[in-house]
């Protein structure tokens, strides 16, 4: 198939929290066999943050922030068989779902792939005359990075034919077990940029913990933070690049993750930080949510801390040789279960099966 996907950015993860999810993802359905062109908008400095030269297994079309531009871009989905406009593109995300609507063919699926959907849910939730809301029955399909049944139920409540979660995975190739690094030796260490969703549960599950652990040593990676009150046992490392991820991980004694309220509310929303450090193999901290268990078994997969007085007490009472224990036995796990090969397994079956059944039903 051809696949033309309308995304933020596939080369850049600055201010971009979805490219590993699009790396990850659509590298593996690639190796079904379909013909992938990822168009992103030059926007919000991306384009000299990359992290990635456009790779062998997609064509990535850069497109300038403008309306010509767009328009532009919307010319590549001709001939396409599948048609996917992501959530957060980040430049003119209406006009884009408009377009793609617009310029649909009869033949072709037309989706909608929400990579932050409790908060999409939120916005169509308060406003009835929301594009999307509206275009919601017009679209073939809705894909979700997360969500469980909390959030396909409300996208098919909204009027979607379905939605289907194709839920985030490790790339083993990218993420994957290196010796420590001693730029980034640290009791605790977290990555996530400063989103007004976030910044309250950083300050609950990391700063707080640290003020109280003056003698332990904490690492705060992700763009935003540089004017944000810290102790002085907070080093605040700015955007961290995608190929240092790993070096950040293993260095650390414990890595924390902490969901956004949104996603915690929402559950079954793992970040894809959840399966990068679990792949590797360092001791994975994250904060409670529902639907945990079915990526991690918490206690012996994964630390899980409910507020920042169980951090406090798990970095006082940890053994490094528990640590280990949960790190290798996380990592064997997402290994076994959770990859982007095996995401690839599904999202390639359900496109397949619902394009041939669509074309079934279109008239001779």
């Amino acid at each position: 198939m051809k696949i033309a996907f309308y995304g933020s950015s596939l080369l850049s993860s600055y201010w971009n929290g979805a490219a590993t999810y699009y790396r990850g993802i659509l590298r593996a359905l690639a190796a079904h066999g379909h013909e992938i062109c990822f168009y992103e908008p030059d926007a919000f400095d991306r384009q000299s943050h990359r992290d990635i030269e456009p790779p062998s297994w997609c064509r990535v079309v850069v497109y300038e922030a403008s309306p010509e531009g767009v328009r532009r871009a919307l010319d590549g989905m001709r001939g396409a068989d599948v048609v996917v406009k992501a959530s957060g593109v980040g430049y003119a995300d209406d006009a884009l779902l408009a377009g793609v609507l617009a310029a649909r063919q009869a033949q072709s699926l037309c989706l909608f792939w929400d990579v932050d959907a409790p908060a999409t849910l939120a916005d169509i939730r308060n406003d009835p005359e929301h594009p999307l809301r509206r275009a919601l029955g017009s679209l073939d399909l809705v894909l979700t990075y997360g969500g469980g049944a909390p959030v396909t139920d409300a996208y098919r409540g909204f009027g979607a034919r379905d939605c289907i979660p194709i839920y985030n995975a490790l790339d083993p190739a990218t993420h994957h077990p290196v010796p420590p690094d001693a730029r980034y030796v640290s009791d605790l260490s977290f990555l996530g940029n400063r989103l007004p969703d976030r910044e309250a549960r950083v300050e609950a599950f990391l700063l707080r913990p640290a003020a109280q652990l003056a003698d332990r040593r904490f690492l705060l990676g992700g763009s935003g933070w540089a004017d944000k009150p810290c102790s002085g046992n907070v080093v605040k490392l700015g955007h961290v690049a995608t190929g240092t991820h790993n070096a950040l991980n293993a260095s650390a004694g414990v890595v924390l993750n902490i969901s956004r309220d949104s996603m915690a509310r929402m559950g079954f929303s793992p970040a894809t930080r959840v399966f990068e450090v679990a792949g590797s193999g360092a001791c994975l901290m994250t904060d409670h949510w529902d639907g945990l268990a079915v990526f991690l078994e918490p206690g012996r997969e994964v630390l899980v801390v409910r507020d920042g007085a169980d951090v406090v007490e798990a970095l006082r009472s940890l053994d490094p040789r528990d640590a280990a224990r949960i790190g290798q036995a996380g990592l064997a796990r997402i290994l076994r279960e959770h990859t982007y090969d095996r995401r690839a397994v599904q999202l390639d079956r359900l496109l397949v099966d619902t394009l041939a059944a669509k074309r079934a039903g279109l008239p001779a």
